[in-house]
């Protein structure tokens, strides 16, 4: 037993032994593999030539070493500016700014490329990666949303261009997920109105607008139901609490706004609350119109009690003093 164990013992010691030589050989290969890499990148630098320079930029590129392609290519793209090679030159530069991460400089030169050679057959990658460089900038829905913005409009303008491109669904399922998050983040901005309700003003009718310039913009987006629903709600609720001579119309556009929903969304999941809505509204206007006469013209003439009231004084005084005359 005990040399057994003694045996397993010595066999586990040779094995971490063995490990560890592996594994520091294989650190020292990676160390060696590093720091031969970077003297070869410095020695290519040193020679100053930018066609050697350019040379190895391109194998850097083609091995997917994009760092140091990335950084000759920088070096050397002026003195190509307005030569045959700086149109492979500024494309394999800003590829490789984006495999680095750069999405910033990368879109740029995407730009650049796409301002500077029109009729290139890369016009199509470039103006694709133009929008996908912005895609993968786009920020939290919290933030400011400049890039998701102008991914749209970069990813937009791809398929505008190059509608039977192989790179069209692609284009248009990070077009889409751009749009949904647009969408959302001013979902939210409506949502919070609504939530704000009267405090220091209406803030229905501000969820109202902000929803209905939302569902003009996105039209296809997700949130299109939760929107529209929302904007049922705060007409409602606006003409619930609005002045007895405006909640005639009110009601109505309420009423109205609960048929188009109905029928965009008939198997609603806020049906059952729709339907609620437009029973209260119709009891709300039938009951506003056996107050107030229903002819526009009497409706603005008996605008308030006191309004009514002041026309019936001047209307007793006109008529006592016509009796004076007469006398």
């Amino acid at each position: 037993m005990a040399v057994t164990l003694s045996h397993t013992l010595t066999k586990k010691m040779i094995s971490n032994t063995i490990y560890k030589n592996i594994r520091s050989i294989s650190l020292s290969l990676v160390g060696l593999f590093i720091v031969s890499a970077c003297g070869e990148y410095q020695a290519i630098v040193k020679t100053g030539n930018h066609d050697y320079m350019y040379k190895s930029a391109l194998k850097y590129y083609q091995n997917g070493d994009y760092n140091h392609a990335a950084s000759l290519f920088e070096m050397i793209l002026p003195t190509y500016n307005g030569t045959s090679k700086y149109d492979t030159i500024l494309v394999c530069y800003a590829k490789s700014l984006a495999n680095i991460g750069d999405y910033y400089s990368a879109a740029s030169y995407f730009q650049n490329y796409v301002k500077t050679f029109p009729s290139s057959d890369s016009c199509e990658v470039c103006q694709f990666m133009s929008g996908y460089c912005y895609y993968m900038l786009s920020p939290k829905i919290e933030l400011d949303q400049t890039d998701s913005e102008t991914a749209i409009t970069e990813l937009s303008t791809f398929i505008d261009m190059y509608p039977y491109s192989t790179k069209v669904p692609l284009a248009e399922k990070m077009l889409k997920r751009m749009q949904d998050k647009l969408s959302y983040k001013e979902y939210k901005t409506a949502k919070l109105y609504f939530d704000l309700g009267n405090y220091l003003g209406n803030n229905y009718n501000s969820a109202v607008i902000t929803a209905q310039n939302c569902l003009r913009k996105y039209p296809d987006t997700r949130h299109r139901e939760d929107l529209s629903f929302l904007i049922l709600r705060a007409l409602f609720i606006q003409a619930e609490n609005s002045v007895l001579e405006k909640q005639s119309e009110r009601y109505r556009e309420t009423i109205d706004e609960y048929y188009s929903f109905i029928n965009e969304f008939p198997d609603s999941q806020y049906l059952k609350k729709a339907k609620s809505i437009l029973k209260d509204s119709e009891k709300g206007l039938a009951y506003v119109e056996s107050v107030l006469p229903p002819n526009k013209d009497e409706m603005e003439y008996y605008k308030s009690f006191g309004t009514r009231e002041k026309e019936r004084q001047r209307e007793a005084e006109q008529a006592a003093k016509e009796a004076r005359d007469a006398t």
